[in-house]
């Protein structure tokens, strides 16, 4: 298996469960994670949003540092546009002084929430989310402590520097965000589960090779495996994917038709909602495999982050350990047919 394997978990509070619950789970997920030989473990940023705990990633982040040992622990990501890229290094480099060459710094473009959260994020902010390739360029020049002389900021460091600087990743689901990666010279990993078109895929994986062709290229998927296939097909339910058009030519992608009609009342914008078949590789080890190998040959994937839509824990945890590294690198396959 030419390819690594990492895990985003968005903390889901299950019905009938709390959100000290949830994170507690995240904890041991990435504690087995690491046990399972995975490379990374990354925890996500979502506000106001009742189904997950996963609200500040740097804090989570902190604490999986410290009830791991080896395993990378990272952001999926730190949404850029509500914060300060200065304050965001500052924080990193906490971790990575804390955690030498374990942190990683995943940054996403979205807002990780609806209008109103995001309102409240940026309240009292100058810019209010705006200018977010300029603010990643800055946070990029801030780890690598190479703030240009000719910035009005020259001469300003993220302390502490540490010995191991984060790498840097940015999560996108386009070309064009395939196109900011390898112009500042960072890795990149298109999010498929949002964004399912496999010629955006393609497009973008060529962007970014030919920009950056030593760069680390990741795609993120929606997994289920379970020991049949009718069982993974079973765990997939009616999952859809629901998103919102608004007038202004945005388009965002949400989990359900409750939280895009939410979205579009509070953006004050006409809106139209389409619902899509969730893009979710579902089967046994053997045939995930098999379609992990397929798109690495494909698209020259250097690594795969595995996000799992199950709204069972136990199911969950058993789909992650089927998935594991130890337990599929030694899968013998066959190429799919058809």
């Amino acid at each position: 298996m030419s390819y690594k394997l990492g895990i985003l978990d968005q903390s889901p509070i299950f019905p009938g469960t709390t959100a000290s619950h949830a994170l507690q789970q995240t904890v041991l997920l990435a504690q087995k994670a690491e046990e399972w030989g995975y490379t990374r473990f990354w925890v996500s940023e979502h506000h106001n949003a009742e189904q997950l705990a996963g609200s500040s990633p740097e804090v989570l982040i902190s604490y999986l540092l410290a009830q791991t040992k080896n395993i990378h622990v990272g952001s999926g990501g730190v949404m850029l546009q509500h914060y300060s890229p200065y304050k965001v290094a500052e924080n990193f480099h906490v971790l990575s002084n804390l955690s030498p060459g374990r942190v990683d710094l995943g940054i996403g473009k979205a807002p990780g929430g609806l209008p109103l959260s995001t309102k409240a994020l940026q309240y009292g902010t100058v810019n209010g989310g705006k200018d977010i390739s300029e603010r990643l360029s800055f946070l990029v020049d801030l780890i690598e402590n190479s703030v240009d002389d000719n910035h009005p900021l020259s001469g300003i460091q993220a302390t502490p520097i540490p010995s191991e600087k984060p790498e840097i990743f940015l999560l996108g689901a386009s070309p064009n965000s395939a196109r900011l990666a390898a112009k500042l010279g960072i890795s990149f990993v298109f999010a498929k589960f949002i964004n399912s078109e496999n010629r955006v895929l393609e497009e973008a994986a060529e962007l970014y090779r030919k920009g950056f062709p030593n760069g680390r290229f990741i795609v993120s998927l929606a997994i289920i495996a379970a020991p049949t296939q009718i069982e993974a097909e079973q765990l997939i339910g009616n999952r859809k994917i629901v998103k919102v058009q608004l007038q202004s030519g945005r388009s965002v992608t949400v989990q359900s038709n409750e939280q895009a009609e939410a979205f579009g009342k509070q953006s004050g914008e006409n809106y139209e909602i389409t619902e899509h078949e969730a893009d979710i590789i579902a089967g046994t080890p053997e045939y995930v495999r098999e379609v992990l190998d397929q798109l690495y040959q494909q698209y020259r994937v250097d690594e795969f982050i595995i996000h799992t839509p199950i709204e069972k824990q136990a199911a969950r945890f058993q789909s992650f350990k089927l998935l594991s590294p130890l337990s599929i690198a030694n899968i013998s396959i066959q190429p799919i047919k058809g």
